[in-house]
């Protein structure tokens, strides 16, 4: 007696009242719970059809395939011809798998040595580009500067210009001199008093944060560092990965520029942020008036805006001709580049176009803004001239004459003094706008690559091609 399902003895067997066939009374039960069926005959079949049999303990015996060594073997021959089958299936996919796999790596190496490839030659059009003369070619009347890869402005960055310039354009006008600033009297006793060992050689800038106590200067060496005047040594190193170009305090973020086109942030002496969106060598930075908006300037016809607070490049716009120098105006609504074709061009932050432009009789390699908003002094390569032009009739409202060669300039923060900086030495150019003069104030044999005023126009700061750090005060 053997049950219809599992086919072997029945521990506790029952019969179908309706089919008369044999079952396990735990596997019908389930079967009919689930189904509701006899599972041989598939007629209806419910618990109450099913009839208890009494029979006595079943032993199960051993399958007859079981009881000789013989049929052992011979079961134990096919289990492991199965096995072998199992085996030898498994062996044939996984060298299919390898295969595929092989086959999608030297895939995935092709698509990176083209990827590379490309990148390379992008690199080397963008060089090239960058490298082309333009010449005496001018841009026709009305037409803005070319845009690429650039995109609107965020909302956020519009909207903290916007206030800026709202903020410094109704309050410039009325801004009183501060009562400890600095006199042309007392500026012309200027004279050095603290000069530095050499720090790093071969810097082309120099900022000072607006405490006035920490310079940021850099060398071709591939390192800047935070200068204490009080102290008189450097108290951060900087590390880059070529020689500095540009270097500008943003708040408390040092931010620096090298010849390999890269612009880092450093906060407390560690960077915070790298970008490498010039192709080519960056030539200047400069900070906008809100203090969390930087500008970039280089060889590839480029300048490039960022933002701090989110440490992202937010605009990329190209011009006609490489651009060797950059500043905000103070408002902070325009942008002035210098280019190597001689032509100043002035943005408008917001929209990226040109707003004005104004021609140089050579590659324009310094710019500053007056504080009054009006004036903008800008230098030509090798010159010994400033040019002053004045915004508001875009013509040039002085030519100050200095004798030396210029590398730099800085206006003081009244607007009454403009010092510039040249390897024969330094001098102040003095404005008094009651009778619209201009006078020297100070002229001094200290050379200067970089120049900046110190607190209250108090000392000038000068560094120079040696990377000596020098403080002119009044002895």
């Amino acid at each position: 007696m053997l049950c219809a399902i599992s086919g072997e003895a029945p521990q506790v067997p029952v019969v179908s009242a309706k089919s008369g066939n044999v079952f396990e009374k735990r596997l019908i039960e389930a079967y009919i719970a689930e189904n509701g069926k006899d599972p041989v005959t598939g007629d209806d079949l419910s618990v109450d059809d099913l009839v208890d049999l009494k029979t006595s303990r079943i032993v199960r015996p051993r399958p007859p395939t079981l009881t000789s060594i013989p049929s052992l073997l011979g079961v134990f021959q096919e289990e492991w011809d199965a096995l072998a089958l199992e085996t030898y299936t498994l062996r044939q996919a996984l060298v299919q798998t390898r295969q595929e796999l092989s086959t999608a790596l030297y895939q995935h190496d092709a698509a990176v040595r083209v990827i590379a490839r490309l990148t390379k030659e992008r690199d080397e059009a963008r060089d090239t580009l960058a490298k082309i003369s333009v010449g005496t070619a001018r841009a026709p009347a009305g037409v803005d500067a070319m845009q690429v890869d650039t995109a609107k402005l965020p909302d956020s960055v519009v909207a903290r210009i916007e206030e800026t310039q709202a903020t410094l354009s109704k309050s410039r006008s009325k801004r009183p001199i501060p009562e400890n600033w600095a006199t042309g009297e007392a500026i012309q006793l200027y004279k050095p008093t603290v000069s530095s060992e050499p720090l790093y050689p071969g810097g082309k800038s120099l900022s000072v944060d607006s405490t006035g106590e920490l310079a940021l200067v850099g060398g071709v060496d591939g390192i800047a560092g935070i200068y204490s005047t009080s102290k008189q040594q450097i108290v951060q190193t900087l590390k880059v990965d070529g020689p500095v170009t540009g270097a500008a305090f943003a708040g408390t973020t040092a931010v620096v520029a090298s010849a390999t086109g890269s612009v880092k942030f450093f906060n407390q002496g560690a960077e915070s942020a790298s970008f490498d969106s010039h192709a080519g060598e960056v030539t200047a930075v400069t900070v906008h008036p809100t203090g969390d908006i930087v500008g970039s300037v280089g060889v590839d016809k480029s300048y490039v805006l960022y933002d701090l607070t989110t440490s992202s490049v937010v605009a990329q716009i190209y011009g006609n001709a490489s651009l060797l120098s950059a500043k905000f105006h103070p408002d902070g609504h325009l942008l002035a580049v210098g280019g190597a074709d001689g032509q100043i061009q002035v943005y408008d932050v917001k929209s990226g176009a040109v707003a004005a432009s104004f021609p140089m009789q050579a590659p324009v390699t310094n710019l500053e803004f007056s504080e009054n908003g009006y004036f903008m002094a800008a230098v030509t390569e090798n010159s010994t001239e400033i040019s002053v032009w004045d915004l508001r009739k875009s013509k040039i409202y002085k030519v100050l004459q200095t004798g030396t060669r210029i590398n730099s300039l800085a206006w003081d923060y009244t607007g009454q003094f403009l010092l510039s900086g040249g390897p024969n030495g330094i001098t102040v150019q003095q404005y008094t706008k009651s009778t619209k003069d201009w006078s020297e104030s100070l002229r001094s044999a200290v050379p200067a690559v970089g120049v900046a005023w110190g607190t209250s126009a108090q000392s000038v700061l000068t560094t120079n091609a040696e990377g000596v750090f020098t403080v002119l005060t009044q002895s």
